[in-house]
């Protein structure tokens, strides 16, 4: 209990860094089967929309897993109506593997008890045991798991859905508690919930946790129009290898030295137009200035018809002037851009892909329709 204290006072907090918990339009998904005790998102969701009622919500304990996740809800409203709320990353994994851990618990204090409540009936052929023999366990008795056995760690992702489609690979019986057993192939530590996937070519990348697979999520604010917020950092910046890696477990993007639409876009607005964004005066900053405004970026066409598709780099609410529009970029343009800064950023992802790796790639791609309604929690 002592080290399990010290290791949640040792977790680093940042407010900025948020995930979206709910409210979502199915409902805050189950990824297992076991009805457990925490359930986390369900009970800040339903305390949430009984809030206003303080009949029902007086004396409610708001603690999970020994975290008041009152204090650091953020909640946010969307065209002055819908609201949804928001954690911070770091509570989440929290949250998520304390989930994970009491859903294990329980399934092996299901398991023992069913062992011990069905009984071996007795042999006529085998001789009673007197007081005075000894206890001898069965050579055949399962061993099964239990509380004070637990069940086998997580096991790491080692490229076992590759070249599977998403949507024959989903409908497959038992394929959550399957992703349910692997650690995140992205931070490698939370236990994975949902299968993320290429929404342009319909592979599987690889099982993620809810927080890497919210961290890797465009944020759309329309079909075609993305916010482009400080996240993108830990994506093209501090953690560029690992997430470049993840992309190109999709054959599609790998022959292609190429980043889904949306992920180009934003890698297009936040590092190759990092130079023509105005900036202004901070005496707060180490630099003394700060950049202005809230970077979006859109697009005209698609990547099916490369020659009639667009990038349009904008700066809302920027003190010099609204909607100011930094650059336009072409769709191969950005793609040529974005296969030099691969190249020089991770050379062993680069080296990998290009139309010359072909492994695993069917002559014939299969795409399938993004949905970018962000009502979803398993969609990239």
């Amino acid at each position: 209990m002592r080290r399990a204290a010290a290791e949640l006072n040792a977790v680093k907090m940042d407010r900025r860094d948020l995930v979206r918990i709910g409210p979502f339009r199915d409902g805050a998904k189950q990824e297992h089967h076991e009805e457990t005790l925490l359930r986390w998102r369900r009970r800040i969701a339903r305390e949430l929309q009984e809030q206003d009622e303080p009949e029902r919500a007086g004396g409610r304990q708001c603690h999970l897993a020994g975290i008041d996740w009152r204090r650091i809800l953020v909640e946010q409203t969307r065209d002055g109506a819908q609201r949804t709320w928001w954690l911070p990353r770091a509570v989440v994994r929290l949250l998520d593997a304390a989930e994970h851990t009491e859903t294990r618990w329980l399934r092996a204090a299901r398991t023992r008890q069913t062992g011990a409540t069905v009984a071996e009936p007795p042999s006529r052929h085998r001789p009673a045991r007197t007081a005075d023999a000894p206890k001898t366990p069965s050579v055949d008795a399962p061993q099964t798991p239990s509380p004070d056995r637990p069940a086998a760690p997580l096991r790491p992702y080692n490229g076992e859905l590759k070249g599977h489609l998403y949507s024959v690979l989903s409908r497959k019986p038992g394929i959550s508690r399957k992703v349910a057993g692997w650690a995140c192939a992205v931070c490698r530590t939370a236990p994975a919930a949902v299968l993320d996937h290429c929404h342009e070519h319909g592979y599987v990348r690889a099982p993620l946790c809810h927080s890497c697979n919210t961290q890797e999520r465009p944020d759309h604010l329309y079909s075609n129009d993305i916010r482009v917020a400080d996240r993108y950092t830990r994506l093209f910046h501090t953690d560029a290898a690992d997430w470049l890696r993840h992309w190109h477990r999709c054959p599609g993007c790998r022959a292609r030295t190429t980043l889904p639409l949306p992920h180009l876009a934003a890698w297009t607005a936040h590092t190759a137009c990092r130079p023509l964004r105005p900036t202004h005066r901070d005496p707060g900053s180490s630099c003394g200035r700060k950049p202005c405004g809230a970077l979006r970026v859109s697009w005209t066409g698609s990547h099916h018809a490369p020659a009639s598709c667009q990038f349009t780099v904008v700066v809302d609410l920027c003190p010099s002037g609204e909607h100011r529009v930094l650059a336009h970029v072409p769709y191969r343009e950005a793609v040529e851009r974005f296969g030099i800064w691969l190249a020089e950023t991770v050379p062993a992802v680069a080296a990998e892909a290009g139309p010359d790796r072909l492994d695993d790639l069917p002559a014939q791609i299969r795409p399938v329709i993004a949905d970018t309604s962000s009502e979803g929690q398993a969609l990239f």
